[in-house]
């Protein structure tokens, strides 16, 4: 058994695109027992990137579920299943004969997690659709970009994995708090539009305050107040400031070596261009790493935009090892971090299909069956 706070918890995730392995991800880091059900065509990987992190931590079977062989296979693993996770367009996973009412006949207790872009119900519900499709609709991807020019996708981190898998592991893990009082298992309908839209809710409140007023790329948040943005350096990088506060203002202005006497005051909205060209020309005479250094020590909330290869080597990732190597590449780590139950570093991702033997044994099926089962097709 797997170490973790969900030791011991049992998933089945019929196999699918970004946010719902990242749901799995999530559950099979904390340690539960993940079985992937991938195609059953040898080799046929779905995201086709070997080492892929998003299917690392748990074991994999071939299962070919367009015959009935297949289908039943993936019920009998549902049967002692705590959970599980499906990512087709409404309405496909019924046709296969695993939707909920299939699955609840044979386990009641199953929390039964749908991942879409739209939900399963409303208008745009059977429509095609990506991550910048989702978070377009809700409100998440206008704001989103400097002022003037164009709305910026902020690559699928919104739609996909904060909106999608975060919500969807959240969603799964408060029907399995649910279920402890009702002994019931229940749908999870969790929509990237939907976990878009509540990653906004700041924004609204910030609207009916009258504190986000402005267009898009002018507003404290978004790259409109100069003590919130990035700066480029005199060697062509970058680092980022957040000195919102006037305490924090005040050890950025001496970092940057800059006459708080001759500055404007920084909340002053009518003076950031000004300010915004003052901390430009102040930046610019340093080096990325030289202007940490300066920081060192200080609460002027500067910090060095590092690209995703650099983070993992940030003196402060290393210390907590956010970062690990699993089969030789460099990712996060399980997050976040338990006192009492850490979980274990993940297992490398296994092939499609590299565990069908095993799981199936364990499941009850003699050789025999398995041999006909693989004949069959039904199986890798």
């Amino acid at each position: 058994m797997k170490a973790g706070p969900l030791s011991g918890l049992k998933v089945v995730e019929l196999a699918g695109l970004a946010p719902g392995p990242f749901a799995c991800t999530i559950l099979a880091d904390l340690g539960a027992d993940v079985i992937r059900v991938d195609r059953a065509t040898p080799g046929a990987d779905v995201l086709g990137i070997p080492g892929d992190p998003l299917t690392r931590g748990r074991r994999t079977i071939g299962v070919n579920t367009k015959t009935p062989e297949g289908v039943e296979l993936v019920l009998k693993l549902v049967e002692t299943a705590d959970v599980l996770i499906e990512g087709f367009r409404p309405g496909v996973a019924e046709r296969m004969g695993l939707g909920p009412e299939q699955v609840r006949a044979r386990n009641p207790r199953v929390v039964y997690g749908r991942m879409t872009g739209w939900g399963q119900d409303g208008p745009l519900a059977p429509a095609a659709g990506h991550d910048i499709n989702y978070i377009s609709i809700a409100g998440a991807l206008e704001p989103i970009g400097r002022a003037g020019e164009r709305p910026v996708p902020p690559l699928n981190l919104v739609g996909d994995f904060g909106g999608g898998g975060l919500m969807l592991a959240m969603g799964v893990l408060a029907a399995l708090h649910e279920r402890t009082s009702s002994g019931k298992g229940q749908v999870v309908d969790a929509s990237m539009v939907d976990g878009a839209a509540l990653l906004t809710a700041s924004l609204h409140g910030m609207r009916a305050a009258g504190v986000w007023a402005g267009e898009r790329g002018d507003n404290l948040l978004d790259g409109g107040a100069p003590f919130y943005d990035t700066y480029e350096t005199s060697d062509g990088k970058y680092i980022a400031v957040g000195a919102i506060e006037m305490r924090f203002w005040a050890d950025l202005v001496q970092v940057l070596g800059l006459n708080p006497d001759e500055l404007p005051v920084h909340v002053d909205k009518s003076e950031w261009p000004r300010l915004r060209k003052i901390m430009a020309e102040a930046i610019g005479k340093y080096t990325r790493d030289e202007l940490v250094a300066r920081a060192e020590g200080t609460d002027a909330c500067l910090t060095p935009v590092l690209t995703p290869w650099e983070a993992a080597e940030h003196p402060h990732n290393a210390a907590r090892g956010t970062f690990v190597e699993i089969g030789g590449v460099v990712q996060p780590a399980p997050a976040p971090k338990f006192g009492r139950t850490p979980p274990e570093t993940p297992e490398a991702p296994h092939k499609p299909g590299a565990d069908t033997e095993e799981v199936l044994t364990e499941y009850g099926l003699t050789p025999a069956d398995i041999t006909t089962l693989r004949t069959s097709g039904a199986i890798a």
